[in-house]
Parts: C-alpha cells; sequence; structure tokens
C-alpha cells in the first residue's frame, strides 16, 4: 500500500463566513497559514485538502469518503455546529473507522486525528472519536469576564500571539506525523488497535511525563512542550487526564514508568479534583512521581513562575508542603526562575551522565566555598574569609558594586559553580536570609546539575532573639555572636569534605 500523505480540514461552513467585508473566513486563514508553515518546516508543500462548497444542508457527499484512503491526518475543526452538522460528525465517524481499517487510527505514537478546537465545546460534548485527545486550543478564558475569546490572525496583539504559538504547535505535529507516514504506512506497520493505546517509543528516545496545570500557566506549559518536540524527546500524556481517582492514579503511574524525568509547573490556581478524591489533578500527579522509583536515574522537578501569587488557600498549603517538608527536598528539585532558565534545566536532566558537564569548577582539587553575606556585614566575614583561605579553601565573595544585571549573574554563576555555600548572617534581616535559603533550593534553576557538597548558616551579631531559635534541616547553622570562633565551622567543613 502507498502511505497516505494528505491532510483532510473537516470543518462547519458557517465557522468560515466572515462578519465584515473584505475579512477572510477563519477556516480559510488558517488553512492558507498552515499550509505555508508545514512548507517552512518539511521543504516540500503539504497536500492539505477541505471542501469548499457552501452547501444549504449538511448533505454528506460520498466524494469525500473517497479520499479518506489517502488521507494520513484529519483535522477536526471543533465548535458549537459542528456538534450539530449531520455531515461534519459522518465526516469524523467515517475517517475513524476507515484509518482502523487501512493503517491504524496512530502512526508510531502520534494519533490520525487531530482536535483544533476553534470555539469552546464542553468538554463532555466532544465527540467520542476525539473524547480522549488533547487537542489545540483556539481560545483563551478571560480572566475578568471568563468568557472564552477566539483566537485569530486579526484579533488584536495578545490575542495574535498566542494563535501563531497554537499554529505552529498544529503545524509542528502535522509534519512530523505526515514524515513517519511516508515510512510506516508504506511498509503496512502493524498498528495498536485503540487510539489510547501509545505506539512503541525508540528506545533511545528520551521520554519526559510533562504533569497537568492549571489554566494559568497552559500556555507555558505549551511551550514547554513545543520546546521537548522540537528536540526529538516524546511528551506523556498524549490523552487529558481521567477524572475518576482510580483510572488516573494507574494512567499517570503507567506513564511515569516510561518516563525518564517528570516535569511539573505550579500555578495560581488548585486545579480539578477527580471524582473520588479530595486533591486535584496537580498535587495527585506530583505524589505519584514522588512515589516513583528513584533508582534508574529518574529525575522530578517543579517549577513555579518568579511572580506566582497564589490566593487559593489549598494550593498555598501545596507550595508549602513542596517547600519545607525534608522528603520531598530530597525527591525534586524546585525551581523558581524564569521561563527559558527552566527549559534549559529539563534539558540538563535529560543529558546522559556521560555528557553532562562537570559544574565545579575548581583547580587542583581545592574546594571553592561561595561565602554569602549582606553589604552591611562586609567587615564582619573578613575573619571567616581570612580563616577559610589559611586553611587551604578558595573563598569566593559576593560583590556590591556594578550594573544589577552584573551582579545577579555573578551571584548566580557561583552558586553553580560553588562547591560549599556559607551564609553569614549578622545584622542583615530575616526576610534577607529567607531569600538565601530559597536560593538554595531552586539552585538547579541556575544550570546547576550537581548537588552542593556542604550547605551553611554562620550567625553572627548582634544578639537576637531570633537568632538564638535559627535551626535548619537543609543546612548546617553555627552560631558566633560573640565573635567569629573556627570551631563552629567544623560540621560545615567535615560535610564539605565528606562530598568531595
Amino acid at each position: 500500500m502507498s502511505a497516505p500523505n494528505k491532510i483532510f480540514i473537516s470543518y462547519a461552513h458557517i465557522d468560515n463566513e466572515v462578519l465584515g467585508s473584505g475579512q477572510e473566513g477563519w477556516i480559510s486563514a488558517f488553512h492558507k497559514a498552515l499550509e505555508v508553515r508545514m512548507a517552512q518546516l518539511m521543504g516540500v508543500r503539504p497536500n492539505i485538502w477541505r471542501d469548499p462548497k457552501l452547501q444549504g444542508n449538511d448533505y454528506f457527499g460520498d466524494e469525500i469518503i473517497d479520499q479518506f484512503d489517502d488521507v494520513a491526518a484529519f483535522l477536526c475543526i471543533l465548535s458549537p455546529r459542528y456538534m450539530t452538522s449531520e455531515w461534519c460528525l459522518r465526516e469524523l465517524q467515517t475517517f475513524y473507522n476507515s484509518a482502523q481499517k487501512h493503517g491504524g487510527l496512530r502512526i508510531g505514537n502520534k494519533g490520525r486525528i487531530f482536535k483544533i478546537i476553534k470555539t469552546r465545546v464542553p468538554f463532555e460534548k466532544h465527540p467520542d472519536e476525539i473524547k480522549d485527545l488533547l487537542g489545540y486550543e483556539f481560545y483563551k478564558i478571560d480572566a475578568e469576564t471568563g468568557r472564552a475569546r477566539e483566537l485569530s490572525q486579526i484579533a488584536g496583539p495578545e490575542l495574535e500571539r498566542f494563535y501563531w504559538s497554537k499554529l505552529d504547535d498544529v503545524a509542528y505535529d502535522l509534519a512530523a506525523l505526515v514524515e513517519e507516514a511516508q515510512t510506516k504506512l508504506g511498509k503496512k506497520e502493524k498498528e495498536p488497535d485503540h487510539p489510547s493505546v501509545m505506539g512503541t517509543i525508540p528506545e533511545s528516545t528520551k521520554v519526559v511525563y510533562l504533569a497537568s496545570t492549571s489554566y494559568d500557566l497552559r500556555e507555558e506549559r505549551d511551550a514547554v512542550r513545543r520546546d521537548l518536540l522540537q528536540h526529538g524527546v516524546a511528551v506523556l500524556p498524549e490523552q487529558p487526564p481521567p477524572l475518576i481517582i482510580d483510572e488516573l492514579t494507574e494512567k499517570v503511574t503507567v506513564d511515569l514508568e516510561r518516563a525518564q524525568l517528570s516535569v511539573h509547573m505550579l500555578g495560581r490556581n488548585y486545579g480539578v479534583i477527580p471524582e473520588g478524591a479530595t486533591r486535584s489533578i496537580v498535587v495527585l500527579e506530583n505524589e505519584l512521581a514522588l512515589e516513583r522509583e528513584q533508582t534508574d536515574g529518574f529525575a522530578h522537578v517543579v517549577w513555579v513562575p518568579p511572580d506566582l501569587e497564589v490566593e487559593d488557600e489549598r494550593q498555598r498549603s501545596f507550595r508549602r508542603f513542596l517547600e519545607t517538608d525534608a522528603r520531598v527536598q530530597s525527591r525534586l528539585d524546585l525551581l523558581q526562575t524564569s521561563l527559558e532558565d527552566f527549559k534549559e534545566v529539563i534539558h540538563q536532566k535529560l543529558k546522559p551522565k556521560k555528557e553532562e558537564e562537570t559544574t565545579l569548577e575548581s583547580s587542583d582539587d581545592v574546594a571553592m566555598i561561595y561565602l554569602v553575606h549582606d553589604i552591611c556585614d562586609q567587615e564582619a566575614v573578613e575573619a571567616v574569609d581570612d580563616y577559610l583561605f589559611n586553611q587551604g579553601y578558595e573563598v569566593v565573595l559576593p560583590v556590591f558594586e556594578g550594573e544589577e544585571e552584573e551582579i545577579r549573574l555573578d551571584h548566580q554563576e557561583n552558586l553553580k559553580t560553588c562547591d560549599g555555600v556559607l551564609i553569614y548572617f549578622g545584622q542583615a534581616g530575616e526576610l534577607w536570609l529567607r531569600a538565601k535559603l530559597r536560593e538554595l533550593q531552586k539552585i538547579a534553576g541556575y544550570g546547576r546539575t550537581e548537588p552542593l557538597r556542604a550547605r551553611g548558616i554562620l550567625v553572627g551579631g548582634p544578639h537576637d532573639r531570633k537568632k538564638d531559635r535559627i535551626r535548619s534541616r537543609e543546612a548546617v547553622v553555627a552560631k558566633c555572636m560573640d565573635g567569629f570562633d573556627p570551631s563552629q565551622l567544623k560540621a560545615f567543613l567535615d560535610q564539605l569534605k565528606e562530598g568531595s
């Protein structure tokens, strides 16, 4: 059998009608843009076809059925009108049945039906044939009104930007499917019997489980998914998460076992709670990732946007749990950094150990200690600096003069390359100390791939009742409020030596 190469767009004709003179229909504009973008990705112009006739009724023509044997991918442009159109639903059902007989509903691990959601349709009303597909949402929910605003090429700068990002996702996924169809369907490879069964992933392919997130981070999640796919990484899951707790647990557990890395993104909202559960899907996926065996190199990362503000107490509680629970801290990396830095960390995590670059940049096995302090304690740390240097350590101090961006980058580079961090807490405020401890929690966000050998807090004067109560499970605490006593650093330095 020859490999199918056509892409068929199934749509309700009313969705291509224009609201004003001189405009182009949404479907026509989508068709043209998709064709151009796929041609740029593939190097050849794709064969995209749709029925251009404007019928007064929903008569289903046999000539459309004849096209389906040559169709590699079926694009369902979902809308309220699509759901009431006998013509559209028959197109979908006919392709679904035809694909099962000719090559299967999947090519490798890629589904042949693409759910393009032009106008919001409640999930429970989606046709059974596509209900299990994630879909590409060409709308955004207005945070103030709660209304769905349709993306288009003429919707204004913000919505236009989201439109082109979504179209790029569709084009990239379609191009990959069409190219795979040329080899796999042409060779009559046996496909899975059910569309929800994932095809075989080559052993050499890296696999990431990209967990659900609340709606406010959907665009960021799409950006991460897009970046991974463009780097040849397989991304799970391929279907929306089940909304029944037992089914969700089983599905997520199976997908996590296939993955080398689990990626979670913590948003502003708590998220959907499945039937039979008391916690959201976002929380449950994180818990299942924590339970996944870590002996085979599995990694777990959680991203928090830098300026995240959480109003829901359940979400605040979940965040506190991630930031403070000792068991959690030992099994995942919690990063509060830019999205671009987060994507870089993901790729670092996916690198085989033999490819990882050494981040501990020391010469002649001399350990490097980053002695962090506030500008008001510059004089107080001189004795500590001298002692550590005389003991044979390379000591790096923060800089306080220069451009703000340069100072920030130097600080991050020191955190990335040092062997141990010693925080001197003297005259600075408690919020300053908390900020520095949070930076240690998200240290992987600066590109660090090796754990710190030692973390310490050296509490200096003046005396303060709160300082007497400082304790930490994350760092060795030493107290020298009556003056620097080198013996107080023994536990920190022992930890540094043991980690070498």
